[in-house]
């Protein structure tokens, strides 16, 4: 389904790749202005240029407060509003709570969960004016677990946790903007396949194989924040949506 979300403007992190590419597409497709913000520059011109007019790169370090205050002037003196926050950039390395060093939790931390806090706390400002939705991509792990990937889990946890108590905040403050998270569980992209066997192929792990794998694709998840966007999730507020082909389920 595409939805409808002309004159609107929305900012995807991490969006040179991987998910978040896949919902500045969706996003631009249903007719939405979108800035997209990531580290990793020339990639991020190639998907504008892919993009089209309606779409605008700036390259952005979304642990750091003071590219956060700029990428929002720019919005604002360029856009002149903001519609849609998607916070999804994150970064993913495994550990126990026995193997994980300290400096890596604090830069999961940082990346994966202080970048969510600055991104509602910068967006809200624009994002009240006019009413929108924020969509924060968290984990399945946020919500069941991980052994060897605890500071990627807590991290994800803490999206989970902070993307409730954003939503209740505009509720009682009645700034008609929503704030939902999405956990997909295996996706398909670079940062997860890294962790498969040399030689494995990850494809072969995806839903299109078996329904019993894990392994969806940066489309589905994008779906899910585009409908988490639209006008028509209008009533849906404070949820955790998963998108994780029924792992979860079968895990308990």
């Amino acid at each position: 389904m595409t939805y409808s979300m002309d004159n609107k403007v929305a900012l995807v992190t991490g969006a040179a790749g991987g998910v978040g590419l896949a919902v500045a597409r969706v996003l631009v497709a249903a007719g939405a202005r979108v800035i997209l913000t990531d580290l990793q520059t020339l990639r991020g011109q190639a998907a504008v240029a892919e993009l089209g007019a309606r779409a605008r790169f700036m390259t952005m370090d979304v642990a750091a407060e003071s590219d956060w205050d700029r990428v929002m002037t720019s919005i604002e003196a360029q856009e002149g509003r903001l519609d849609i926050l998607v916070n999804n950039a994150a970064i993913l390395k495994p550990g126990s709570i026995e193997s994980t060093a300290y400096a890596d939790w604090q830069q999961l931390h940082r990346i994966n969960a202080d970048s969510v806090f600055l991104g509602c706390q910068k967006g809200l400002g624009l994002l009240k004016q006019q009413g929108g939705a924020i969509i924060n991509v968290s984990s399945i792990a946020a919500l069941a677990g991980r052994h060897d990937y605890l500071a990627y889990s807590a991290s994800k946890g803490s999206v989970a946790a902070l993307t409730r108590s954003v939503a209740a905040h505009c509720r009682q403050q009645k700034y008609r903007v929503r704030c939902n998270s999405v956990h997909p569980d295996g996706v398909l992209t670079p940062m997860s396949t890294a962790a498969y066997p040399e030689g494995a192929d990850p494809a072969q792990f995806t839903i299109d194989k078996d329904p019993m794998n894990r392994m969806c694709l940066p489309e589905d998840v994008a779906a899910a924040v585009a409908f988490l966007a639209s006008d028509e999730a209008r009533a849906i507020n404070g949820i955790e949506l998963r998108v994780d082909s029924g792992q979860f389920i079968m895990s308990i």
